[in-house]
């Protein structure tokens, strides 16, 4: 009796002399083992028979001799390669994931959240690693939960194809001294269900296999298996390479096979297990070949290899903690290959996989947008940098030369209306205007300040505050509240200097001004309180007791006529001589005059300071509610923003497994 394997589809065929015991008993074990038409040879096969018995059904007999099937003579050239099942094919139903309650979930939204709130801020390729994970997260949770999927890896010459034979009991991969030997990932899946994951690899139904009808089909704790042989990972054909990077993206787990020759390999551990070492809890890591190393020689490579690993940062789970897999084997011989089987076994039925390997994309991804969302230090908008870009606004506009111009202005209303009647005449000489008045000197000796000066301090502290605010904050972030500081700041000088006019126009009436602006804005209105920003500080509202002091100093110069006119009576004749009395009246009223004036000044020194105060602080006031209102806020919501994306960021990293 002679037995022959066809590779293509998995399964082994009998000459018709066999005994029937024996086919009865090789019936049995195909219907214990559960149907195998994951192919479309087998599909069909099953289709054509009445009875729906496709245990045997690509198994050709011609008298007496057996001979491997072709597949490119059984396949029907008008038929999909992936052909779905018929309908009357009744499969066990398939449970997809639900909502658990574990962290993956919450990290999964907090993740989806974290994208859509940066979208606005960061760069499409910044954030196209989180969105394939979120992509392939959802992809993955709506395919079957019972199954997982692990994938062989290793380089050429490895015996990566022996051993994902050895661990299916039959030859499905071809192996041999050709390399490279596998080109086409192929699958063996040790229960029902697996279509759908296997679609999402892209495994034709072709290269879709059951393992042999034996102990390692029957195996309990390989039920839900799904092993994938992946071609050579350092294979010469580029599209082979593509192919073991795209299937590694999206498999449960990943057993690497090295050999004595390359495990120390810099492709490997550079390009492959470096790069997923946040993935040790779904990575076996297999030294394949040992029968070739002589004593001891398996123990110091194995050794090395841990070496190797725990460099590349990949944690090795011993002694109970979690981590990666490491052990040394021989496919060709069996040694090793129980323990193997044992250990994926048990891997398989705990049926957490697939939440480890998406818990770890979700890390991988978190750390590579760490540098966008972590912030050295504590960046914000304190109140200090409120304050000091308030003072260099009021700077800017003039707060405090306004408010002592205000109280010049209090002090010299108070001295025409409590002065000498002589003293006001004088100053009303000097308000004409006329050459060689002390106004005309005096506006002479003060130019107005230029308008660029303003500018540039209005520039100067719209940049100091936007760079206070960003401080230690990511590029991206630092570079919006930049942006949003200087967008607000475009129209800034302009609506300081109408702000100002405007509370200048509202503190009273005066004498119109329609000059140019501080900042070279036409305001167009007349000044009141304190100093318009272009205009003449406007008259100060008169105090109850002035009224007095004008009578009293009215009174003064009445005594200083009296006392006069008496004396000149006794000058002239008309009145009897007697110097003394006028002459007292007279110096009473000349003396009194500047006393009542002086006693006046001295009495509006503290309502003039509080008067230029008041008009600083409402310049002031006016000013730093422009710049809040243009610039603070703006920069405010965006910190606002990031700090949002902040918390989004910890929930996503909140429940790492993998410390990233």
């Amino acid at each position: 009796m002679t037995a022959v394997t066809d590779e293509d589809q998995g399964n082994s065929t009998t000459e018709t002399g066999e005994p029937k015991e024996k086919e009865k008993e090789k019936e049995e074990a195909r219907s214990k083992a559960g149907r195998w038409d994951d192919g479309l040879i087998a599909r069909r096969a099953a289709a054509a028979d009445p009875r729906g018995d496709s245990g045997t059904g690509h198994s050709r007999t011609d008298g007496g001799s057996t001979d491997s099937a072709d597949p490119s003579d059984l396949t029907d050239p008008s038929a999909p390669a992936d052909a779905p099942p018929d309908e009357d094919d009744v499969r066990p139903q398939v449970e997809a994931y639900g909502s658990s309650g574990g962290p993956l979930p919450t990290r999964l939204d907090a993740l989806r959240e974290l994208v859509g709130l940066s979208r606005a801020r960061l760069d499409r390729d910044t954030l196209a690693e989180a969105g394939r994970v979120l992509d392939e997260a959802a992809a993955r949770q709506r395919l079957s939960s019972r199954h997982t999927v692990v994938a062989i890896a290793g380089a050429t010459g490895s015996g990566k194809s022996t051993l994902f034979n050895a661990l299916a009991g039959t030859q499905i991969s071809d192996t041999g001294l050709r390399r490279p030997t596998t080109s086409q990932p192929i699958a063996c899946s040790w229960t029902d269900g697996a279509a759908g994951l296997l679609d999402r690899l892209a495994i034709p139904g072709r290269l879709r296999r059951r393992p042999h009808p034996g102990p390692a089909a029957f195996d309990e704790a390989l039920q839900g298996l799904v092993l994938v042989d992946l071609p050579d990972h350092d294979s010469a054909a580029t599209a082979h390479r593509d192919q073991v990077d795209r299937v590694l993206a999206l498999v449960d787990a990943v057993i690497w096979v090295v050999d004595p020759e390359k495990y120390a390999d810099a492709a490997l551990h550079e390009r492959y297990l470096r790069p997923l070492a946040g993935h040790a809890e779904v990575t076996f890591v297999v030294l394949n070949q040992i029968d070739r190393l002589p004593g001891e020689a398996a123990d110091l490579v194995l050794d090395d290899l841990r070496r190797l690993l725990d460099e590349d940062g990949m944690a090795l789970g011993e002694h109970g903690e979690p981590g990666a897999t490491v052990m040394s084997l021989s496919a060709l011989t069996g040694d090793g290959v129980p323990e193997l089987r044992e250990m994926v076994g048990r891997f398989v039925q705990d049926r957490t996989a697939a939440t480890r390997r998406l818990s770890a994309d979700v890390d991988a991804a978190a750390a590579r947008l760490r540098p966008v969302y972590v912030a050295e230090g504590r960046p914000g908008l304190g109140e200090r940098a409120r304050e000091e870009f308030t003072d260099r606004l009021a700077e800017a506009v003039g707060a405090a030369a306004a408010g002592q111009a205000a109280e010049r202005e209090w002090r010299r209303n108070a001295g025409r209306a409590c002065g000498t009647p002589w003293l006001r005449l004088w100053r009303w000489y000097e308000s004409r205007g006329l050459p060689g008045s002390l106004d005309r000197m005096g506006q002479a000796l003060a130019p107005p300040e230029e308008e660029p000066t303003a500018r540039q301090r209005v520039e100067q502290a719209v940049r100091t505050v936007a760079d206070d605010a960003s401080a230690g904050l990511p590029a991206p972030w630092a570079q919006a509240v930049r942006e949003a500081a200087f967008n607000g700041a475009k129209g800034l000088p302009e609506a300081l200097d109408d702000l100002a006019a405007k509370a200048a126009a509202g503190g009273g009436s005066a004498k119109g001004s329609g000059g140019s602006g501080r900042f070279g804005t036409a305001s167009g209105r007349g000044p009141a309180t304190g100093v318009a920003l272009g205009g003449r500080p406007a008259r100060p509202p008169r105090p109850k007791w002035w009224p007095a002091a004008v009578l009293a100093q009215v009174s003064m110069t009445l005594l200083q006529v009296f006392g006069g006119l008496w004396l000149l009576g006794q000058i002239v004749g008309v009145l009897e001589p007697g110097l003394v009395v006028p002459a007292l009246i007279m110096l009473a009223g000349v003396v009194g005059g500047p006393l009542v004036e002086w006693s006046c000044a001295a009495a509006i020194r503290g309502p003039a300071r509080r008067y230029g105060q008041d008009a600083e602080r409402r310049l002031r006031e006016a000013a730093a509610g422009c710049g809040r209102a243009r610039v603070l806020d703006p920069v405010s919501a965006e910190l606002a923003r990031y700090r949002e994306v902040r918390e989004r960021y910890v929930a996503v990293t909140e429940f790492s497994t993998t410390g990233q």
